[in-house]
């Protein structure tokens, strides 16, 4: 399905010096906001209170947001289970016990809805969020190891290390943003981050399919030629694929509230910046990696088939 079709090749390649450039000064920036501010884990990371409140009529997650924020309390606040209970995540102060964390707050609840009750009071300590952080980072590196794996068994090595390159570029810039603006860090947003990081290897995956497409077909024209072909070739479907996508993604952020917000933009960042990397970052890598039609196409042996002949070369 194509919305429009442009018969003129864009020669990205022509400006692939100034896109990685701009590519690898972005990413050093998140690689600092990084190091120096670091991630803002939420309660599931650093450990603090689980608090399950519950109510007789439907509750208003925002008029108990609300309430918490007003007496100086911040946590994470969403329905659970049913509309009538809430889950409160909070961290503990200093010398602060979870008994009397929850007291408090089922306090200040109360002067908004008598009818509010204590259902359940957990501590999550601060191994199960160190666990968390390193099945997280383990996520992350058993999806890239994957990913190469794929794109070097499907097209060829330099099409998977171009590939995890661009793709890891944008889960970095994601982060850097995260820790750049002191965006909470939570377990919606490292689900982000891997959806993020498979949703890029798709475009890379279609544009590397449409490179190895064009060498086979484009018999006289260069590496830069067969890339910029290619790229020109998936536009519409990119801007057809990635602007739905982002529509669903917006409509989240919006009207997703709050519970949904930094899982809606991780999403946003990673696809805005995974377009760009899978046309812009990966194909010229791929370029300055040495990728060549011979590794698509193998000369033609003594006594092959003579039908090949006019072309010098079998697929």
């Amino acid at each position: 399905m194509e919305f429009f079709k442009i018969r003129r090749t864009i020669p990205f390649m022509r400006h692939a010096l100034i896109f990685n450039v701009i590519s690898l000064v972005t990413f050093l920036f998140a690689v600092f906001f990084l190091a120096t501010k670091g991630l803002n884990f939420s309660v599931e990371f650093t450990g603090g209170t689980l608090i399950e409140v519950g109510y007789q009529r439907p509750a208003e997650v925002d008029a108990v947001r609300q309430a918490l924020e007003k007496a100086g309390y911040k946590g994470e606040v969403q329905t659970f289970g049913s509309a009538r209970e809430v889950l409160i995540r909070m961290h503990l102060e200093k010398n602060q016990s979870t008994a009397d964390l929850s007291q408090k707050v089922l306090q200040i609840l109360k002067t908004e809805n008598q009818t509010a009750e204590l259902r359940r009071v957990e501590f999550v300590g601060p191994q199960v969020g160190r666990e968390l952080a390193e099945y997280g980072a383990l996520a992350l590196l058993v999806t890239a190891v994957g990913i190469v794996l794929y794109l070097w068994l499907r097209f060829e090595w330099r099409f998977g290390l171009s590939a995890i390159i661009a793709n890891l570029h944008d889960v970095v810039i994601i982060l850097g943003f995260f820790a750049l603006f002191q965006w909470e860090f939570s377990l919606p947003v490292l689900a982000a981050v891997l959806a993020v990081l498979g949703y890029s290897v798709n475009e890379s995956v279609v544009v590397f399919d449409r490179v190895r497409e064009n060498f086979r077909k484009m018999r006289r024209a260069t590496t830069p030629e067969v890339i910029d072909a290619a790229i020109t070739g998936v536009i519409s479907r990119t801007i057809i694929t990635h602007g739905c996508t982002q529509m669903m993604v917006t409509t989240m952020l919006m009207f997703g509230g709050p519970a949904l917000h930094y899982f809606a933009l991780a999403l946003t960042i990673g696809i805005l910046f995974g377009i760009y990397s899978s046309v812009l970052v990966a194909s010229p890598l791929l370029m300055w990696l040495g990728a060549t039609r011979e590794q698509f196409i193998k000369p033609l042996k003594k006594g092959g088939d003579p039908r090949d002949e006019h072309h010098g070369a079998v697929v």
